[in-house]
């Protein structure tokens, strides 16, 4: 697709900021601390720029030095130390962007990143006074706490430490924690979860869309549910992408893939009909490990999905995100 806004200089009013977050060690396969090398070789700034964006690439988040809690280390919680430095620092980063008014992109790294990511935007629209819900776009629930996990994988419990869940209460050292209602949470992709995870998942009432729901209804039918339920609470949205959300035919290069994922256009729908609400403000994109990718090819597919997420189409139209309100 070839954006007809391409020869148009950037608008400085529409601002994207990039920010990598190498992190690898709150998943069980080292390499995704080379996600955002990968994702910027690929062309996520040259896309953006080329939709009218004006990118502010702030690089890559140094390792934040390592502190030992003094409180007591959970069990089940692997790195929990270096877990707990990172989303510290992570969550005062992304509360810093998101008050800067740009857009922020954070360039993972695995999903424990999220755990700082949301929680720092979630802090910057409660004092905004607008609620923020969270699309979680992944083959994985990730709603394990360190009481049910199978793996202590710290990735595999961002989304129930972002809903308050129990367990790693001390994650984020002085940074304050800023909860969302499981309510506000929606799984979306989903065909891999715990069989306690499962129960929990279950108890919290949380909305799922799994494939089977997928197949059987269409992702455009489901994705406006979850659209249609921000909008009537006057909510924004932030969208987490985990590439492992695609079927592993077009995204090889994830650390924990799973067949029967969407497909490329079941994707791009989702991001098209998100760019079209107006709702997404801030995004992650986690889990990508070039080091298993095959020439790039995951990387590539990820940049043209954000570009659909932040308005790439064949034909113009109107919608909420590029409307032109009538005067008085």
């Amino acid at each position: 697709m070839t954006p007809s806004s391409s020869i148009l200089p950037p608008d400085p009013a529409r601002r994207v900021a990039l920010l990598g977050v190498p992190i690898e060690i709150g998943a069980g396969l080292r390499g995704t601390l080379m996600g955002p090398a990968a994702l910027r070789t690929a062309g996520i700034g040259r896309v953006l720029e080329q939709l009218r964006f004006t990118v502010e690439d702030h690089g890559d988040m140094a390792h934040p030095p390592v502190t030992r809690s003094d409180d007591p280390v959970p069990a089940n919680a692997n790195y929990y130390d270096e877990v707990r430095s990172w989303v510290g620092a992570i969550s005062a980063r992304a509360y810093e962007l998101a008050r800067s008014g740009a857009v922020p992109l954070f360039m993972g790294g695995d999903h424990s990143l999220s755990m700082g990511s949301i929680n720092g935007v979630a802090r910057y629209w409660q004092q905004q006074g607008k609620p923020l819900f969270v699309l979680w776009f992944d083959a994985h629930a990730d709603y394990n706490t360190p009481a049910t996990t199978l793996t202590a994988n710290m990735h595999g419990m961002s989304a129930a430490f972002l809903c308050g869940e129990p367990g790693l209460d001390h994650l984020l050292g002085a940074e304050p924690r800023v909860s969302i209602p499981p309510s506000r949470l929606d799984l979306f992709g989903i065909r891999s979860i715990d069989p306690l995870e499962k129960e929990l998942v279950r108890a919290r009432a949380i909305p799922v869309v799994d494939m089977r729901a997928i197949d059987e209804f269409g992702v455009g039918v489901l994705i406006r549910r979850v659209i249609d339920r921000v909008s009537a609470a006057g909510g924004v949205l932030h969208l987490s992408f985990d590439v492992d959300v695609l079927d592993p035919s077009i995204a090889p290069g994830v650390g924990t893939t799973v067949p029967g994922g969407t497909t490329y256009r079941e994707a791009h729908l989702v991001m098209e009909l998100l760019h079209d609400s107006g709702l997404v403000r801030s995004v992650d994109i986690v889990e990508l490990n070039p080091f298993l990718d095959e020439r790039g090819r995951t990387a590539r597919v990820a940049v043209e999905l954000i570009g659909s997420l932040f308005g790439m189409q064949i034909s113009d139209r109107v919608t909420p995100s590029n409307a032109v309100l009538p005067e008085g």
